[in-house]
C-alpha cells in the first residue's frame, strides 16, 4: 500500500516538472495561446496512458507556469505571451514606457504565485460544497450544457451575434457526425482539435487570399526594445510577499478568493472587471498601475484553477471555458476519458482521484510550478527574453503542434478525421475572427451537438 501510493506520488511530481518545464518556456514565446498548447499536450498524455494523479499534476502546473513566464514577453517586449495576457497589456505598457518594465514583470509573477497557494485549497472548498448537487446536475445534462452554451456565448465577444452563431454550428457539427457515422468512423478528438487550431487554420487560409495577403504583407521585419536587467534583490529565489507591498498582497488575495469562487464567465472578463475593481480604488498613478498588473496575473491563475477544478471534482462535466477548452481533455479523451451522451454518466478524473487526492497533487503542482517558474522568470527573464526573441522560430513551434494534432486526427480517424479538423477549424476559426465566436464557445457547441440535441430529439419524437 505505502509502495504504490510511493510511486502515485512519485509519477505525479516527474509530470509535474515535465509540465512546469515544458509550459515555462512555452510561455515565453509570445501569442502562443492556451488552447493550441496546453490542450493537445495534456490530450498526449491522456492517450499515453499515464496515470490519473500524473495526468492531472502534469496539466496543472503547466497552466500555472505558463501563467508567470508569459508575463516575460508582455512586460519586457510588450507583446502578449497569449490570450489571458491581453488584458495586462495596458498597464505593461504604461510601465515600459515609464522606465520600469522590470518592476511589472516582477509584480506580475509575485502575483501569480500568491494567487496560485490560494485559489487550489478555494476552488476545491467550492468544489466540495456543490458536489452534493452533482448527480442532479448530471441527469440534467444536456439541459445543462444548453444552457451554459448560451451564457458563455452571451459574455464572449460576440454577444447576440456569437449566441445566433451557435445554431449553425451544431448543426455543422450533427452533419459531420452523421456523415463519418456512415463510413463507421466515429469522432470525438478530432472535433475538439480543429476548434482549437481554428484560428491558426483560418488565418492560413487567410494569406491564400490575395486580398488578405496584402493586407499582411510588412515591409521590413518586426523589431522590438528590451530594457536594461535590474535585479534588486540577493539569492535565488526572492519572497513575492517583498515584492509585492501589504496592501497590493491584500487587493491579490482577495481577487483571488473571488475568482476562485467563479467557474461559468470567461477567465479574460474576470481578469479585466477584477482589474478594473481594484484601479478604481486606488488614487497614486504609479501605485495604481502596478496594483493593478499584479492583481490581473494574479486572476489569470486563479481563474484558470477554479475553471477546471471546481467542475472537474463537483461534476466530472466540462461546465466552464476553461474546462472546455484548455483542460477538456481531463473530462472527455476517449477511449480513455468519456462524457456520455445519452445519460450525462461521465467516466473521467472526477471518478478516479478524491476531493483530498485533488487538493494533495493540486498543492503538488503548484508547488512544483513555482519551484520552477519563479525563480527562473525573476532571475533570467532578461536573457530569455532576448534569445526567444532572436533564436527561436515561431513559425517552427507552431508547425510542432500542428503535425501532433495531424498525427492524432489520423490515428483517430484516418482521412476523414484530417478532414473534420479542417471543416471545424476552418469555421470556428472564421467565426471567431469575425464575429468573436470564441474557442470557449465552440466547445460547448461541440458538447450541445453531442449531449444537448439528442435530448431534444427525444422530448419531440
Amino acid at each position: 500500500m505505502m509502495e504504490a501510493l510511493f510511486d502515485q506520488i512519485l509519477m505525479a511530481a516527474l509530470m509535474g516538472v515535465i509540465g512546469a518545464v515544458v509550459f515555462s518556456a512555452i510561455g515565453l514565446i509570445s501569442g502562443s495561446d492556451e488552447t493550441t498548447t496546453l490542450a493537445p499536450l495534456t490530450l498526449l498524455v491522456v492517450l499515453l496512458g499515464v496515470p490519473a494523479a500524473g495526468v492531472f499534476t502534469f496539466f496543472l502546473a503547466g497552466a500555472v507556469a505558463k501563467h508567470m513566464t508569459h508575463a516575460v514577453p508582455t512586460a519586457l517586449l510588450g507583446i502578449p505571451g497569449d490570450t489571458m495576457a491581453t488584458p495586462l497589456m495596458r498597464e505593461a505598457n504604461f510601465l515600459r514606457n515609464l522606465g520600469v518594465p522590470h518592476i511589472a514583470l516582477r509584480k506580475m509573477i509575485s502575483g501569480a504565485v500568491i494567487a496560485a497557494l490560494v485559489a487550489v485549497p478555494l476552488a476545491v472548498l467550492f468544489a466540495v460544497l456543490l458536489a452534493p448537487f452533482g448527480d442532479g446536475i448530471k441527469q440534467a445534462a444536456p439541459w445543462v450544457f444548453l444552457a451554459a452554451a448560451t451564457t458563455i456565448a452571451w459574455f464572449s465577444a460576440g454577444r447576440w451575434a456569437s449566441v445566433l452563431a451557435l445554431l449553425p454550428f451544431v448543426l455543422v457539427i450533427i452533419a459531420l457526425q452523421t456523415f463519418t457515422g456512415q463510413h463507421g468512423v466515429k469522432l470525438s478528438v478530432s472535433y475538439f482539435l480543429g476548434i482549437a487550431i481554428g484560428p491558426l487554420i483560418a488565418a492560413l487560409f487567410a494569406m491564400l487570399a490575395p486580398a488578405e495577403r496584402a493586407r499582411m504583407k510588412r515591409s521590413e521585419p518586426r523589431t522590438f526594445s528590451l530594457s536594461p536587467d535590474v535585479k534588486s534583490w540577493g539569492g535565488w529565489f526572492p519572497n513575492p510577499l517583498k515584492v509585492l507591498d501589504r496592501r497590493q498582497s491584500g487587493w491579490t488575495l482577495a481577487t483571488a478568493t473571488v475568482s476562485s469562487a467563479t467557474f461559468v464567465f470567461s477567465p479574460v472578463a474576470m481578469t479585466v472587471i477584477l482589474g478594473e475593481v481594484v484601479g478604481a480604488r486606488i488614487k497614486h498613478a504609479y501605485h495604481r498601475l502596478t496594483s493593478v498588473i499584479s492583481v490581473r496575473n494574479g486572476v489569470t491563475e486563479s481563474t484558470y484553477i477554479a475553471e477546471a477544478l471546481i467542475p472537474l471534482i463537483a461534476f466530472g462535466l466540462p461546465l466552464s471555458p476553461v474546462a472546455a477548452g484548455p483542460a477538456a481533455p481531463l473530462f472527455n479523451a476517449p477511449p480513455r476519458f468519456t462524457v456520455d451522451s445519452a445519460t450525462g454518466q461521465v467516466n473521467n478524473l472526477h471518478n478516479l482521484l478524491s476531493a483530498g487526492e485533488f487538493l494533495a497533487f493540486g498543492m503538488l503542482a503548484v508547488v512544483i510550478a513555482i519551484l520552477i517558474a519563479y525563480p527562473f522568470s525573476m532571475n533570467f527573464a532578461h536573457r530569455a527574453a532576448s534569445f526567444v526573441s532572436r533564436r527561436i522560430s515561431h513559425e517552427a513551434v507552431i508547425a510542432t503542434f500542428v503535425g501532433l494534432i495531424l498525427v492524432i486526427g489520423l490515428w483517430e480517424g484516418g482521412l476523414l478525421g484530417l478532414l473534420v479538423i479542417l471543416t471545424i477549424g476552418l469555421l470556428g476559426g472564421f467565426l471567431q475572427r469575425f464575429i468573436g465566436f470564441n474557442i470557449g464557445v465552440q466547445f460547448m457547441g461541440y458538447y450541445t451537438a453531442v449531449l444537448s440535441v439528442p435530448a431534444i430529439i427525444a422530448l419531440f419524437a
